[in-house]
C-alpha cells in the first residue's frame, strides 16, 4: 500500500515538473551546471567578435613594392603569391617595415584567426587601408633630408593625396576611417597635415604635434625587430638562465642622438669602467646586428634609452632576445598597452633617475634573482606579440595592430554619423 502511494506521489511530481519545463516556467539548466563542461578562460590578448573588414586601395606599385623590386609591373594585381618577400639584406630598414606586413596580411586571404579580412566592396568596409610605403619611400628616395632625390618622395605624397581626394570614401568620412602607416619619424613629412584625421600607425609621437597625432585616435606599433628571435628552445634547456646570462647590463648602438636621445652620451660616461656592463658605440650593419644578437642573449638586462624619438627598435630586439628591458624615457608610449602590462617584464627609470650616479646599477645589482626569473618567464610568454611574419599568426604583431585599429572604429563612426546631421559647427571642438 505504501509503495503504491510513494509511486503515485513520485509520478505526480514528475508530471508537474515536466509540464513546468514544457511551459517554460522552470529552467533546469542551473541545476545541471556542474555537469556541464566549462569554457576555456580567454587569455588577456585573445580576440573577440568578428574580424575587422578592411578595403585596401589598389595603388600603382610605385607607391609600395616597386621600392623593393624596381622591375615590378602594374600589369598584374598584387596577390599573396606574387608579393615579394621582405629582403633579408635590408638591414636597419627592416625596423620600419610595418607598412609591408600590414599589406601582406590583407593579401593572405581569409583566415578565422586573423583580426582583419580584406573586402573588395568598399561599402562593406569598416576601415580603409592605404598601402603607401611612406617609411620605405623616405629611406629609398634620398640619403638625407636635403638630398634632391627626396623630391620623388614628395611627389609620391602629392599624387597620393590627389588620388584620395578623388575617392568617394575618403570624402565621405574626411579620411577618419582610413589607416595610414608612418613608422619612420620622417615618413610622409611633406603633407602630414592633410592626413591628420586618419588613423595613423606610428611607433611614438616624438615628431608629431598633438593636433596631428594622439593616443586617442592613432595606433602605437612596435618597431620590427632586426635581431633574430630567441625561440623557446633557445634558453629553456638552461638549468639556471639567470647565472647563464653573465653580463648585467647591455647596450650597443649609436650614442649621438637628438632630443631625449642626448642622454646616451651621458650614460656612456656614467656607466664606463664597470666590468659587468657592456656599453659600446656602434652603427647598424649586418655584422653588428649579429654581434648585438649574441650580446643581448647573454645579458640579464638590456638598456633602452630614448633615441631621436622617445622609443627605438632596441626595445623590441631585447624582448625577442628574452633580455629584461631597462627603459629610460620620460615620454615613451608603448604598443598594445591596453592589453599588455609592461611593468611585468620591464624596468622603467626617468631621465632624472638615470643620471644620478650609481642609481641604476645599484638597483640592478640588488635585483632579486627570483623576481628576475619571474619577469623573464613573463617576457617569454609575450614575445610572440612582437613578431611580424607572413602569413600572419594568431596574436602576432600584425593581428594585434589590426585589433587596435578595430578598437578605434566605434569613435570614428560616432564622429562621422554626428557630422552628417549637424546643422551648426560642432560645439565640442
Amino acid at each position: 500500500m505504501y509503495g503504491k502511494t510513494i509511486c503515485t506521489i513520485v509520478f505526480f511530481i514528475f508530471l508537474v515538473a515536466s509540464f513546468s519545463i514544457y511551459m517554460g516556467t522552470v529552467d533546469p539548466r542551473p541545476y545541471f551546471y556542474l555537469l556541464q563542461s566549462q569554457p576555456n578562460v580567454a587569455s588577456p590578448c585573445s580576440s573577440t567578435g568578428k574580424p575587422l573588414r578592411v578595403f585596401m586601395y589598389d595603388l600603382p606599385r610605385k607607391f609600395n613594392i616597386a621600392m623593393m623590386d624596381p622591375h615590378s609591373s602594374d600589369v598584374e594585381p598584387i596577390t599573396g603569391k606574387n608579393l615579394p618577400s621582405w629582403p633579408q639584406t635590408s638591414g636597419i630598414k627592416r625596423q620600419h617595415s610595418v607598412e609591408y606586413w600590414l599589406m601582406a596580411s590583407l593579401l593572405n586571404g581569409g583566415d578565422d584567426e586573423n583580426e582583419a579580412i580584406r573586402v573588395f566592396d568598399p561599402d562593406l568596409a569598416d576601415a580603409f587601408y592605404v598601402p603607401f610605403f611612406s617609411s620605405l619611400s623616405f629611406n629609398t628616395h634620398g640619403k638625407n633630408m636635403t638630398d634632391p632625390d627626396t623630391e620623388f618622395d614628395r611627389q609620391l605624397q602629392v599624387e597620393l593625396m590627389e588620388f584620395l581626394e578623388n575617392s568617394e570614401y575618403w570624402n565621405r568620412s574626411g579620411g577618419k576611417d582610413h589607416v595610414i602607416p608612418m613608422t619612420h619619424p620622417n615618413a610622409f613629412r611633406f603633407l602630414r597635415q592633410q592626413v591628420n584625421a586618419s588613423i595613423l600607425i606610428v611607433v611614438d609621437f616624438g615628431r608629431y604635434s598633438k593636433d596631428m597625432a594622439r593616443l586617442s585616435k592613432d595606433v602605437v606599433s612596435p618597431y620590427v625587430h632586426v635581431v633574430d628571435s630567441l625561440n623557446e628552445e633557445g634558453d629553456d634547456g638552461l638549468t639556471d638562465p639567470f647565472e647563464a646570462r653573465t653580463t648585467l647590463l647591455y647596450f650597443r648602438g649609436n650614442t649621438v642622438r637628438k632630443d631625449e636621445g642626448k642622454i646616451r652620451l651621458r650614460l656612456e660616461k656614467l656607466l664606463a669602467g664597470n666590468s659587468d656592463v657592456h656599453f659600446e658605440k656602434s652603427v647598424a650593419t649586418t655584422q653588428n646586428i649579429k654581434v648585438s644578437t649574441e650580446g643581448m642573449r647573454s645579458s640579464k638586462f638590456c638598456l633602452h634609452p630614448a633615441g631621436d624619438t622617445p622609443s627605438s627598435c632596441r626595445l623590441f630586439d631585447a624582448i625577442v632576445s628574452h633580455c629584461i628591458p631597462v627603459i629610460i624615457s620620460d615620454k615613451i608610449e608603448l604598443p598594445f598597452e591596453d592589453e599588455i602590462d609592461y611593468s611585468e617584464f620591464s624596468l622603467f627609470f626617468s631621465i632624472k633617475e638615470s643620471l644620478e650616479p650609481g642609481y641604476i646599477l645599484n638597483v640592478l645589482r640588488q635585483f632579486p634573482k627570483e623576481k628576475w626569473l619571474e619577469m623573464w618567464k613573463r617576457l617569454k610568454t609575450v614575445s610572440h606579440h612582437f613578431e611580424f611574419q607572413y602569413p600572419p599568426k594568431r596574436e602576432d604583431a600584425v593581428n594585434m595592430l589590426w585589433r587596435q585599429v578595430k578598437h578605434k572604429i566605434p569613435n570614428v563612426k560616432l564622429a562621422v554619423h554626428r557630422n552628417r546631421r549637424l546643422k551648426v559647427p560642432d560645439w565640442w571642438l
